[in-house]
């Protein structure tokens, strides 16, 4: 946290830019360590939620003789936290795989920490498609290492041609990346990971894990080759952003499991990150970093701090009720409020609402989307809020029930439990009054405003969208009792069978894309496709 806070007020004073060579031998003979604006907010953001999660564990894992988990888990936390700073900061490419491998073998043994059969199966699920993302990475940039003769971010970005070896070795990179940060199709790893393991590990994993990759992705196509891809790739990357936020949050709706709830979820917020790359495209089809790549930014700090919180909310409501399914919550707002309002500040911070990070990440989105004229991104935004909405007002609704019979905990929740998650999501929602124009390459108005009643119609949408798609698209909704109002009622169900199933249909195409022979098509079929997008601008 003190060399995150260092960083942060050291780097207005130099320009924007600190460099740390390994061993003092400049590239391309040695290592440089890079910290520019992007990495200082990533790099505290990181040590922030690494902190919450840490009080939060405490008292799951105490360090005992006979137990080796606790152990395993302080251990793999601290590797984790590591990885992630070298790959914020490593300034060339096989530094960041290095960094890549070790975030990945850190992250399999969180997931199967219980030791349970199911979740072992989980892991090992992760641990082989991340070796196939990881061979797409390593060839690539073996390609690249062959073509120029270095491997330093910053000298390659000045000889990087667009020759077909050069986007060949781009087209496998990111589809390695996107693998291992669990894009749509190539996600078939992330929702038994993420849900069946321990709480505190899936707030690491949902919340900081996946943003390794996602990072080097932006740093290959902002700064290493920002004239390289062109419109084609950066709209496949969107559409990809837009599928997640669609499948996602649908299949989400229909989970009746709160922490498989949240995983889907991830899935769908991941897909939000990737509208900034086609958002970011100027008039002279080159990658520019403006209002789009900060929106992005933000949306990737908002999301860490909520999701983290929301995963070590559901953790607290899991022990202390002995399950966490979503049709059993009823009362629990009343039993456990400290975690029900967790839950609520970090889900509302991800529907956008002011002042979160998420709600200035989209007015930065959105006016990109205007000075771009891709007015279609603009309404895949707006729908992205409402589906996020959907799924909190779900679970809220069922929490804020009352329950016909006296909830018994299973066991109480420690008060700094309740609290580690409580400050972490409260920090999410008021993460837009946040200064960040001297670390991200857009500013952005900070000062709450008067009178002002566009914040309020920006809340209002969202949430009358969502629990109108909650009502219509979760199944098992009660239907009218009397036969008036069975009539009356028949053409809203009409629509609800609909949405229902349309529901059917994309957990089926889920389904089919979580098996391997699918999952393995998709990777390849990804990799072909960014190539050939690639090599059509030459």
């Amino acid at each position: 946290m003190a060399i995150a806070a260092a960083i942060l007020l050291a780097l207005p004073q130099s320009d924007g830019h600190l460099v740390y060579l390994l061993g003092a031998w400049p590239p391309p003979l040695g290592v440089a360590l890079r910290a520019d604006g992007l990495s200082a907010v990533m790099i505290a953001a990181t040590a922030v939620v690494i902190s919450a999660v840490a009080i939060y564990a405490a008292s799951d894992f105490r360090p005992a003789a006979a137990a080796r988990a606790p152990a395993a888990f302080w251990i793999l936390l601290l590797a984790i936290w590591g990885a992630l700073n070298t790959i914020f900061v490593g300034g060339d490419l096989f530094t960041l795989y290095v960094a890549l491998e070790l975030l990945t073998f850190a992250a399999v043994p969180l997931v199967s920490l219980d030791g349970r059969s199911e979740t072992l199966q989980a892991a090992l699920r992760y641990l082989l498609f991340a070796l196939l993302g990881s061979v797409l990475y390593l060839a690539g940039t073996a390609l690249l290492y062959g073509l120029y003769g270095t491997l330093d971010v910053v000298l390659l970005s000045r000889r990087a041609n667009a020759q077909p070896g050069t986007l060949i070795a781009a087209a496998l990179m990111t589809t390695g990346l996107l693998a291992k940060t669990a894009l749509v199709p190539l996600h078939l790893w992330l929702p038994s990971a993420h849900a069946g393991a321990p709480a505190t590990a899936s707030a690491i994993l949902s919340g900081l894990v996946v943003k390794g990759s996602f990072f080097i992705i932006a740093r290959l196509w902002f700064q290493l080759m920002p004239a390289l891809p062109g419109f084609a790739a950066t709209q496949l990357l969107g559409a990809l952003g837009a599928a997640a936020i669609v499948l996602g949050s649908f299949v989400a709706l229909r989970q009746e499991r709160l922490k498989l709830l949240i995983a889907y979820s991830t899935l769908a917020q991941i897909g939000y990150l990737f509208l900034m790359f086609p958002l970011a495209l100027d008039a002279s089809d080159r990658l520019e970093a403006g209002d789009a790549l900060a929106g992005g930014m933000l949306q990737t700090i908002t999301h860490a701090m909520a999701k983290a919180a929301m995963f070590m909310a559901s953790g607290s409501i899991y022990a202390a009720l002995g399950h966490d399914r979503v049709a059993g919550l009823g009362g629990v707002a009343r039993a456990l409020p400290l975690s029900t309002l967790a839950f609520a500040f970090g889900g509302i911070a991800l529907m956008g609402v002011q002042p979160s990070g998420a709600s200035v990440a989209k007015d930065l989105l959105l006016q990109a989307a205007a000075e771009k004229g891709q007015w279609w991104w603009a309404i895949v935004l707006q729908a992205g809020g409402i589906f996020t909405a959907a799924y909190v007002v779900l679970v809220l609704a069922h929490a804020f029930a009352p329950s016909p019979n006296l909830i018994a905990l299973a066991s109480p929740v420690p008060r700094i439990r309740d609290l580690a998650p409580l400050v972490l999501a409260f920090g999410s929602l008021l993460l837009g009054l946040v200064p960040f124009g001297s670390y991200l390459p857009a500013a952005y108005d900070t000062a709450p405003s008067g009178l002002n009643f566009a914040p309020l119609s920006k809340a209002i949408v969202p949430v009358f969208g969502g629990t109108v798609l909650a009502f219509l698209a979760r199944p098992g909704a009660h239907s009218p009792a009397s036969p008036t109002a069975r009539l009356l009622m028949r053409p809203v169900c009409s629509l609800r069978e609909g949405c229902i199933a349309l529901g059917d249909l994309i957990e089926q195409g889920n389904d089919l894309l979580c098996r391997w022979p699918t999952a393995s098509i998709s990777l390849l079929s990804l990799a072909v496709l960014f190539s050939a997008l690639m090599l059509a601008t030459v």
